[in-house]
């Protein structure tokens, strides 16, 4: 069994709550923290306490945020017109490194999953229909942009139904065979999402 000395045992612990750090892992960073100028911890400690501390939801569109309303909703330049519905800060992040979307956002902060217990009422689907609803004649567009998982397509479909009577145009972002990749990889569901999402030449 592992003999540490208590204060190593506890950020061992700590650092393996953290998502994709495993045991081994855990240690090898705790040894390399204490290994680190005192300073450095110290930054690192500070950046994680205001990280916390400072960054809070916006208002508006749900992403994290250091000031309310966040700099994509204040922004004049974006296209208000069309609102982008993704699961997480994370995608916001991903759609805006593409340089393509120019709309703004809806972050769920997660998706429907009856197996984890997490229904509609857990994720920001109201905020996003109050929204629409106080700005029915600015909105010409939802993209929902959820992942491509069992959970990502059932909010998809369960947010497109609710929706449907809006007279919104509501669009789903194309899902298939990614740029470089080979077809005999791809398994039958790409494929067919691949198949399912063409367009004209």
């Amino acid at each position: 069994m592992e003999q540490f000395a208590a204060p190593i045992a506890r950020l061992i612990d700590e650092l393996s709550k953290l998502p994709g750090i495993g045991r081994k892992t855990a240690q090898r960073l705790a040894f390399h923290l204490v290994e680190t100028k005192e300073q450095d911890v110290y930054g690192l400690a500070k950046a994680m306490v205001d990280a916390k501390k400072k960054i809070v939801f916006c208002s508006v569109c749900s992403n994290i945020t250091e000031r309310d309303p966040c700099n994509i909703c204040t922004d004049a330049k974006r296209d208000t017109s069309t609102i982008c519905v993704v699961e997480s800060p994370k995608d916001v992040a991903a759609m805006e490194r593409t340089r393509e979307y120019k709309g703004l956002y809806h972050v769920l902060h997660g998706s429907i999953s009856p197996m984890e217990g997490r229904g509609p009422e857990e994720i920001r689907i109201r905020e996003l229909i109050i929204r629409l609803q106080e700005n029915s004649d600015q909105v010409n567009e939802v993209i929902l942009a959820t992942n491509p998982t069992i959970e990502g397509e059932a909010t998809a479909m369960y947010i497109s139904r609710l929706l449907k009577s809006t007279g919104i145009k509501i669009t789903r972002i194309a899902h298939g065979i990614p740029v470089g990749g080979d077809l005999e990889y791809a398994d039958v569901v790409t494929l067919a999402k691949a198949v399912e999402g063409r367009r004209e030449l």
